[in-house]
């Protein structure tokens, strides 16, 4: 465990990205359990300021191969201001998704959370930009790869808050444009059918590995709702998010 995550680690901090370790050479044998545990342990000591939902989306589980959601942590030192540009001159191979954020306002916890529970406990939902970046080479991995890259967490940024009270969010359109052209669009029920529901499927797997679950005022980001764009120094990408507004992020 401890080879994987150096090598991980090693492999953001030199912007190299290497062979998934299920296609290495010799392969390790690599699980989904084992992955999150890499994944916990490289969490240990870093500012944590809330969660992410990987393949909750039909259109991100074709794009890489995978089948099941994958959860990961939010690095606060990641997080970017409005305005500020993303620097994808320290990442290896950024791509940018749009998603709809939740930001808490009680604890959530337990096995039998649903999106109902998730709502009554949400202070705020935004639209948000997440910029992955896979250590592995040419996107290629596994599920138990992905869990122990932490998912390909890059950077994000999180636009204004608004309530959620009353809001559809499964209906709400997204847009995803680089460079003034629409790359992509769908709606928000493209994330499980609900953005709500990925994230109760989110504390209820916490709560399967032994997690704490989720903590008044964390972030979570439940997953992104169209295939991600490759994004490079110059581009422009800019998300629209029906009421919750758009963000314009640029490449540095």
């Amino acid at each position: 465990m401890d080879e994987i995550a150096a090598r991980l680690d090693t492999a953001r901090r030199t912007r190299c990205a290497i062979a998934s370790f299920s296609d290495g050479h010799p392969p390790i044998d690599l699980d989904l359990e084992l992955g999150y545990r890499v994944q916990r342990h490289r969490r240990r000591g870093r500012p944590v300021a809330g969660w992410k939902l990987a393949l909750t989306s039909r259109a991100k589980q074709r794009q890489v191969g995978v089948d099941t959601p994958l959860y990961g942590f939010l690095d606060a030192a990641d997080g970017l201001n409005l305005g500020q540009p993303v620097p994808t001159r320290s990442l290896i191979a950024p791509r940018a998704e749009p998603e709809i954020v939740f930001t808490l306002g009680e604890d959530l916890a337990g096995p039998c959370v649903t999106s109902a529970d998730v709502l009554a406990a949400t202070a705020a939902v935004a639209a948000g930009i997440e910029v992955l970046d896979s250590r592995y080479q040419d996107y290629r991995f596994t599920a138990a790869d992905l869990a122990a890259d932490n998912v390909s967490a890059g950077r994000y940024v999180v636009g204004p808050p608004h309530s959620p009270r009353g809001v559809a969010l499964d209906l709400i359109g997204a847009v995803l444009t680089k460079n003034g052209e629409v790359i992509d669009t769908a709606a928000g029920a493209a994330v499980m059918g609900h953005p709500a529901a990925a994230v109760a499927w989110l504390v209820r797997r916490l709560h399967m590995d032994g997690e704490s679950g989720l903590r008044r005022g964390e972030v979570i980001f439940s997953g992104g709702l169209t295939s991600a764009v490759p994004i490079a120094t110059g581009d422009t990408i800019t998300i629209a998010l029906g009421h919750l507004g758009s963000i314009v992020l640029a490449c540095d």
